[in-house]
Formats: C-alpha cells, structure tokens, sequence
C-alpha cells in the first residue's frame, strides 16, 4: 500500500478497533433505531398471523377466501423510527467522529510531526476522510443489518429482493447525509484554533440543520395542522387550493425556502419515500419514486462534496498544529 492516503486511513482504522468509541456510539444509534422496530415488527405479525387464521378458517369451512380481502402488509414502513434517529442522532455521532479524527493528531501533538513526513496536507486529509467515512459506513451497516434481520425473522412475512434493494439505498444515502455532518466537525476542529470551539460551532449548525429549519418548515405549513391536511379536511376542491395558496405565494416562498435548506429535510423526505413510510408513496415501484426524489438526492450528494471540497481545500493553519 503505497498511496499515502491509504497509509493514514489504515492507520485510523487499527487505531479505531482499538477505540471502543465506535462500538458504544453504534451500538447506542442501533438500540435506539431498534426500539420502536422491534414493537412494531411483533405487531404486523400479529396482523399477519390473524389473517392467516381467519384464511384457514374460511378454508376449513369449504369457502373460498376470495372472501377475505388479502391485506398488503409494507414492513418497511416500519423502518420510519430508525430513519429518524439516523437524522438526529446519526448526524450527532457523526459530528463527534469528526472531531475526534481531527483532534486526536492534534491532542497527541502528532500533527506537525506527521507533517514533516514525504506527504502533502490533502493527502492527511483525505486519508482521514476515508478512514472516518469507512468507519461510518461500517456503523451504519450493522445498524442496517440488524433491521433487515428483525424485519425479516418478527413481521411474519420476510423481506424481498426489492425490499433489500430499497434498504441497500437507504444505506448509501444515510451514509452521503451522515458524512455531511462528520466532515463539517472535521473541518472545523481540524482548521479553527481551538477544538472546543469548532466542536461548539459544529453542534450550533447540526442544531438548526436538524431540529430547527426541518421544524419551521413543518409548523409553519398550516396543510400539516391536520392528518390528511386542512384542504382536504374541509372538502376544499383543488382548485380552490391553488387560488387560495396564491394569496400566501410570500409566505410559502420563505417557509419552504427554510425548509429546503436543511439537509436533513431532503433525507427525511427520500427515506420517507423509498421506503414507504409517507402513504404517498407505499406500494409505488422505485423507478418512478427516484425519479421524483432525484432533486432529493442530489441535494444530499452536493452537500457532501461540497464539504468534502473545502475541508480538503482549505490551507492548515500553523497555530492549528499546537493548539489544544
């Protein structure tokens, strides 16, 4: 392995299976994210178990069980607490991991000396992003691995190759979202003189990206006061909709610009999707439901890069390689 990058990113990894840090935080999110599933898996295998008997039933009797309408059971639907616990506390972890990556170098006073070594700042960097979105990934994985299995082993009716498929996505984008937030306690700890006050700033922009801007945008859509919204609520015919939300073009221009602005609105809003969990969507094949979320998508993914750019681009400040 001679690519300098690759050197430090396995680096990191050994030195991270000696760590029990990652095992505690992931298995933390995994607990958390398992909670609600758990319960909820034992329920719709009791729906499936009672549709099963009263089949059997009707079948015994010498009836045909064209009677019973057949339920359409979505044990992806179920995923929707563990999904929000990626959002939260997925991006909180990740903005730890971040800053542990760039203030342990710092903290051992390692940094400058690693430095003096054949091997460029980018090159540091980068291996450090690796190392830190490998491990992610691994996280994120078990956490994943767990939930198929639960889902697969309690709901009664096991999981497809699609269902696989659209968990596999789900993966993928909860690790590009989880990175956004790891680089960004990356970058600041590893660029900002003091790391308690990049930690200070990191956690300021997880609180309003993840708790304050996804919540204005909610609160402040009066359609969302209502289950099933206030227009449909009260009868109010489509186009009576549209001239109503003319008069709110202002509004609904500043509400939903808050709200876009948040890359965790944009996951919540593909996972939701994907998976079923907004009634909008259950049932739809995927094809159609990527189409749709493609802006979605692509949100999460810039964001990442964009990050991912500046942290590699950014110069390292000398005072950095002292300070703790």
């Amino acid at each position: 392995m001679s690519n300098p990058s690759l050197i430090i990113a396995a680096k990191d990894i050994r030195d991270s299976a000696r760590d029990p840090f990652l095992a505690i935080v992931a298995g933390f999110l995994a607990v958390a994210a398992l909670t609600a599933l758990v319960t909820g898996a034992i329920a719709l295998a009791g729906d499936v178990a009672t549709y099963n008997a009263a089949k059997d039933a009707l079948l015994a009797l010498g009836k045909s069980t064209d009677e019973i309408k057949p339920p359409e059971f979505y044990p992806l639907r179920l995923l929707r607490g563990a999904v929000e616990q990626i959002e939260i506390v997925g991006a909180a972890i990740a903005i730890l991991a971040g800053f542990r990556a760039a203030a342990a170098e710092r903290g051992r006073q390692t940094l400058a000396l690693i430095l003096t070594r054949p091997l460029t700042m980018r090159q540091f960097t980068l291996g450090k992003i690796i190392a830190g979105i490998g491990l992610l990934a691994l996280a994120l994985g078990g956490v994943f691995a767990l939930c198929a299995a639960l889902l697969h082993g309690l709901s009664g009716i096991g999981l497809t190759q699609d269902d696989l498929a659209r968990l596999a996505l789900i993966w993928a984008m909860s690790l590009t979202y989880t990175a956004c937030f790891f680089l960004l306690g990356f970058g600041l700890t590893l660029h900002l003189r003091r790391p308690a006050t990049a930690l200070l700033i990191a956690f300021a922009v997880w609180l309003i990206l993840v708790l304050i801007a996804p919540q204005i945008g909610d609160t402040m859509d009066p359609d969302n006061q209502i289950a099933g919204g206030v227009f449909h609520a009260l009868s109010i015919a489509k186009a009576d909709q549209t001239r109503i939300m003319q008069g709110y073009t202002t509004f609904e221009t500043i509400r939903d610009g808050i709200e876009q602005a948040s890359v965790t609105k944009h996951f919540e809003r593909l996972s939701f999707a994907v998976l079923g969990i907004k009634a909008t969507y259950t049932g739809l094949p995927l094809g159609p439901i990527l189409i749709e979320k493609i802006w979605d998508m692509v949100w999460i993914i810039a964001t990442a890069l964009g990050l991912g750019t500046i942290v590699l681009a950014l110069p390292l400040n000398p005072k950095t390689l002292t300070e703790e």
